[in-house]
């Protein structure tokens, strides 16, 4: 083998092994540039699922659309961005952020009056977005003759400065509906913070997060509507309720206000029994339901029993037949004196003979004049009914007289008697029984309507408005701790309106005074809890209902 041989050879193989070792360092950078490619995608969609995770957790909107766009701007790296919602065909401005000029407006701040909708134009680069659904990457906005940025130009001007890249991307929900508009401005370089255009893959993941964004806005609005629709719901049937008999119209929404008004107090309370009682924001919710539901038993109340004014009333006022039947009486008893006294004329009998039967007719007439006024005082409801007015009653129920056909009648029947002898109100035992029996249906009606978790307290508070610390309430009969604190204050509060309103036929409303002294003389025989009343007294609680009244602030609508 020659010299020249083994030369070519040595540089043959000295060429083999530089080539293979640049084929090495260009696969090693492949591989280190895939890896880091790799490592930043998965960075990116952990970054992503994490804010589908905080999005999916956020159910107040404003603070929903606050992170959506701040999330936006984390992950795109963009100096501003500004959200818009589809709506009544017009998009709205919801949130403008800008992290340069420190602007961050939202639902909270005037951006409604700064800031008017824009119309469906396909002029707008937001509303043309909104019209094809299709996301808008535009490198610099000044050098784009596509849109009219006559706004971002106008607000460069205004602040001095300079809107370049933008990303417009459709929020598109679960439906493929769009429901709003997502709009990032200036990307920026990591490293330089220079503004850059935004990158494509920035862009699909970014609509992979406003499409996220879209459907946590969509469930969002689906659950407040939902709340919506059951609130107007149970304020229908608890204004049904009301406006079933004109004795109760407005008692149910009273006592939900006043209910509302007392648990404001409790939730403030800094010290003392009540500190430990504080309402989040849920458990208020769940109370003025509770409180619009309490008497949604009384929809099976007979309404002759809800609107018995009188003691006698059923259908009608029963005292007008005893009165008929009493001025009968006394129209028989003139007419039979009259007949005896021709009798006694046409006889001859002396004028002495005549007057004492005059006397004694007209002696008859006024007991029966007597008894008939007696009656129609005692078919007044009033507070106590003394003994003796009851015996009487007695007396006169077994008092009779003849018809026309010699049929003997007694002037009270029985039923009218049990009805008179009412010692207290107007209703019956029998009939309290059936107004009482509201609470047990209440009770029962709720149980089958299924609640959710937050909401599934509302049978046993709504319930508990007439059960008493001593165990003689309704309608389970519960006992000091057994009845839930919600189902304590409503039973202050229930018998505050009653006392209180100026629409009841068996009585007149009461002065508070008045009130305050029944309310502690409950408290006393433990029907109420006694330091829930003292706080309605000394806090002056129905003034300050009143007052929110007055001032057209009533806590529940």
């Amino acid at each position: 083998m020659d010299k020249n041989s083994v030369t070519e050879n040595s540089e043959e193989q000295s060429s083999n092994f530089s080539n293979d070792s640049n084929l090495d360092t260009l696969l090693s950078r492949v591989v280190s540039d895939v890896k880091t490619y790799s490592v930043q995608l998965n960075s990116q969609l952990k970054k992503l699922s994490d804010i589908g995770r905080a999005l999916s957790g956020e159910k107040n909107l404003n603070n929903l659309l606050a992170m959506i766009v701040e999330h936006a701007c984390n992950f795109t790296n963009a100096d501003g961005g500004t959200l818009y919602l589809l709506e009544n065909n017009k998009l709205h401005f919801k949130i403008v952020h800008n992290k340069s000029q420190s602007i961050h407006m939202g639902e909270e701040s005037d951006i409604a009056s700064r800031f008017p909708p824009i119309e469906l134009k396909e002029s707008h680069v937001s509303a043309y977005v909104a019209i094809h659904g299709n996301p808008v990457n535009i490198p610099d906005v000044y050098d784009s003759k596509l849109f009219d940025f006559t706004g971002p130009k106008k607000f460069d001007k205004a602040t001095n400065y300079r809107s370049k890249s933008m990303l417009v991307i459709p929020m598109k929900n679960h439906e493929e509906d769009i429901i709003g508009v997502l709009q990032l401005l200036n990307a920026q370089d990591i490293e330089s913070q220079k503004v850059i255009p935004f990158s494509p893959s920035y862009e699909h993941l970014t609509e992979s997060l406003a499409s996220q964004a879209a459907i946590a806005v969509s469930n969002v609005n689906l659950i407040d509507d939902i709340e919506k629709l059951f609130e107007s719901f149970v304020e229908v049937m608890a204004t049904a309720i009301d406006e079933k008999s004109p004795v109760t119209g407005g008692h149910i929404r009273r006592v939900a206000n006043l209910t509302m008004v007392m648990a404001e107090v409790v939730h403030n309370k800094k010290e003392g029994i009540f500190q430990k009682f504080n309402f989040t924001p849920d458990k208020f919710y769940e109370l003025k339901i509770a409180a619009w539901m309490h008497d949604i038993g009384k929809v099976t109340t007979p309404v002759e029993v809800i609107e018995k004014s009188k003691k006698l009333q059923t259908i009608f006022d029963r005292i007008q037949q005893v009165d008929l039947r009493l001025k009968y009486a006394i129209q028989k008893m003139k007419m039979e004196g009259l007949e005896t006294k021709i009798s006694l004329l046409e006889k001859g009998e002396s004028t002495d003979t005549i007057k004492n039967l005059d006397s004694e007719i007209q002696k008859k007439i006024d007991e029966v004049s007597a008894i008939r006024e007696f009656v129609l005082k005692c078919n007044e409801p009033g507070e106590f009914l003394e003994n003796e007015k009851v015996e009487r009653l007695k007396e006169i129920q077994l008092m009779t007289f003849l018809e026309s056909d010699g049929t003997e009648t007694h002037l009270l029947t029985e039923d009218e008697l049990k009805n008179l002898s009412i010692r207290k109100g107007s209703i019956t035992e029998e009939e309290r029984q059936i107004m009482k029996n509201h609470a047990a249906i209440t009770l029962d009606m709720l149980k089958k309507i299924p609640f959710t978790k937050k909401l599934k307290n509302i049978p046993h508070f709504a319930a508990a408005h007439h059960e008493c610390l001593d165990g003689s309430g309704y309608p389970l009969g519960l006992k000091e701790d057994e009845i839930p604190f919600e189902g304590k204050l409503m039973a202050v509060t229930d018998v505050a309106e009653a006392l209180t309103a100026s629409d009841r036929p068996y009585k007149k409303a009461m002065p508070l005074e008045n009130v305050y002294k029944i309310l502690r003389i409950m408290a006393k025989e433990r029907q109420l809890d006694h330091d829930l009343v003292e706080l309605f007294i000394n806090d002056n609680i129905y003034q300050m209902y009143l007052d929110q009244i007055a001032t057209g602030k009533e806590p529940v609508n």
